[in-house]
């Protein structure tokens, strides 16, 4: 009970902290949801929070939506995440966790060097933004980064970057879920309390997050949870070589 009590508001408060952020949740609550179960089993169970959080951010800043940039991206991060789920069936769980560690310690560091150096990714590169985002995200369930590598170039507002990134994620949430159902479905509802706890914090953290990003500025925020992803990416390596 205490375990489900810590997991629970590990959820709340990354849900809260990854809305100014736009991305993290998965990273962030991942390590947690492995203390109950397998790595691919966790990804299945954290896709649906996962879900269940973009939706809620969808909800409540639809507004705010920037729905160009979202034509630009929609369509292939849609064919990423479900190659990406589709293949995340065959990679054994070693193997999968030492590519995804290296993938969370790399991304956050070429991020600082793009913002040092000023260059900007050109707008016909967004397709590859967008499929690598989604495919990343079907295979591991960590999607945003990448994504954010992009769409902070587009989207300088941090109303209009926090709503369309939520959109976009939906969109991945929404295209490999089902793939997760037709190869994790036991999975899924064997570990349905825990699902539907943690879905119910990151609903509860969505709302608080957006007060945060109302009131306060992102940056200190984005480069906390740029450090918590480059930490977990660490984990994972370590993990996956155990």
């Amino acid at each position: 009970m205490v375990e489900v009590i810590i997991v629970a508001a590990g959820a709340f408060i990354a849900a809260a902290l990854t809305v100014p952020a736009g991305f993290g949740l998965s990273t962030m609550l991942t390590p947690f949801v492995l203390a109950f179960m397998p790595p691919h089993e966790a990804i299945a169970v954290v896709a649906v929070v996962h879900g269940a959080h973009n939706a809620a951010k969808c909800w409540s800043m639809w507004e705010w939506i920037d729905f160009s940039a979202f034509k630009r991206y929609g369509i292939w991060l849609v064919f990423g995440a479900m190659t990406g789920a589709g293949l995340q069936n065959q990679v054994s769980q070693g193997p999968l966790l030492v590519v995804v560690g290296a993938f969370l310690v790399i991304l956050p560091l070429l991020t600082l060097s793009e913002r040092w150096t000023g260059y900007r990714i050109p707008e016909a590169n967004d397709r590859v933004g967008g499929f690598g985002s989604g495919f990343m995200g079907g295979l591991s369930g960590h999607q945003g980064a990448l994504r954010a590598m992009f769409l902070t170039r587009r989207l300088p507002d941090k109303m209009a970057y926090a709503a369309t990134a939520s959109v976009l994620a939906l969109c991945v949430d929404l295209s490999r879920i089902p793939v997760y159902m037709v190869f994790r479905s036991e999975d899924l509802i064997s570990h349905a309390q825990i699902c539907i706890i943690l879905v119910i914090s990151a609903v509860l953290g969505a709302r608080m997050g957006k007060k945060w990003l109302e009131s306060l500025k992102s940056d200190l925020i984005h480069i906390g949870v740029m450090a918590g992803i480059m930490a977990s990416g660490f984990y994972y390596i370590y993990e996956g070589l155990a």
